[in-house]
C-alpha cells in the first residue's frame, strides 16, 4: 500500500522510538525501503530529508543510512495551509486578495534570499479570514523565475500559500517569529486598533539553493501557535 512521505518518517521515527531500530543500526536503503512501502524512492527521500533535519537519522553518500547516536528531540515546525487550519478549528475559511504585482523587490527581500541585489518578483498581499474575521495578513514575495508556473495561477481564486505547498517542495526554510505593534495599514485589514501588539512569522524557503518565496504573515490579535515536539 502507498504511504505519504510523512507517513513514512513517522513509522520510521516509531520504530526508532520504539528501539526497534537501534542507535547506530543501519537502515535498508532507499529502493528497500520504496518496496516495503510501496512508493517511489523519492517519496523516500523525501521522508529521510526530514528525518536527518530532525536528528534522527544520519545520511552519507556511500555509508548509507544510520540512526544517530543520540536521537535528538527537538520542537518542528511544518508550514500550514492556512485554509486547513481555520477549517480544523471548526471555522468558515474566508479569502481575499488584496493585490497582486509584478515588482523589484526591496533590498531586504533580496538580501534574506542571499541575493546579491534586487529582483523582479511576484508580490502578493492577501487576507484569510476566519468567520468573516480577519485572520491572517499575508504579504508575500515569489521568486517566478523558481516557480513560473506561478504566474498562470489565478491567486483570486487559491492563495499563493496553499498552491507553494502543494506543488512547490522546498529543500531549505528559514523562520523567525516576533511581536510587533500594528501599523495604521496593518491594523485596518486585521480590524485591530494601531499599536496593538500583533504576532509575525516570517518564512523564506529555497528548493536546492534557488530562492522561492518569502512571507511575512501577520496574525489578527488572539492567534495561537501550537507546535509539537518529534
Amino acid at each position: 500500500m502507498s504511504n505519504s512521505w510523512s507517513e513514512i518518517r513517522d513509522e520510521i521515527k516509531r520504530r526508532v522510538l520504539e528501539r526497534e531500530l537501534l542507535p547506530g543500526a543501519k537502515l535498508p536503503n532507499d529502493q528497500e525501503l520504496a518496496e516495503e512501502f510501496g512508493c517511489a524512492r523519492t517519496t523516500v527521500q523525501r521522508a529521510m530529508q526530514d528525518l536527518v533535519h530532525s536528528g534522527t537519522v544520519n545520511r552519507r553518500r556511500k555509508g548509507g543510512t544510520t540512526v544517530t547516536l543520540h536521537p535528538i528531540t527537538r520542537t518542528t515546525f511544518d508550514i500550514p495551509i492556512t485554509r486547513l487550519e481555520i477549517q480544523t478549528a471548526g471555522k468558515e475559511y474566508g479569502y481575499f486578495l488584496v493585490s497582486r504585482e509584478i515588482r523589484v523587490s526591496p533590498t531586504h527581500v533580496a538580501s534574506s534570499f542571499g541575493l546579491a541585489k534586487p529582483m523582479e518578483m511576484l508580490h502578493v498581499v492577501a487576507l484569510h479570514l476566519a468567520d468573516k474575521k480577519p485572520y491572517i495578513y499575508e504579504d508575500r514575495w515569489i521568486v517566478h523565475s523558481t516557480t513560473p508556473e506561478i504566474l498562470d495561477i489565478d491567486l483570486s481564486r487559491e492563495s499563493a500559500n496553499e498552491w507553494l505547498i502543494r506543488n512547490r517542495p522546498y529543500s531549505d526554510c528559514e523562520v523567525r517569529f516576533l511581536a510587533k505593534n500594528a501599523t495604521h495599514h496593518e491594523a485596518e485589514l486585521l480590524s485591530a486598533d494601531p499599536g496593538d501588539a500583533v504576532f509575525v512569522m516570517e518564512r523564506t524557503t529555497w528548493i536546492n539553493k534557488a530562492p522561492i518565496t518569502m512571507v511575512r504573515a501577520i496574525a489578527a490579535p488572539g492567534y495561537q501557535l501550537v507546535t509539537k515536539a518529534s
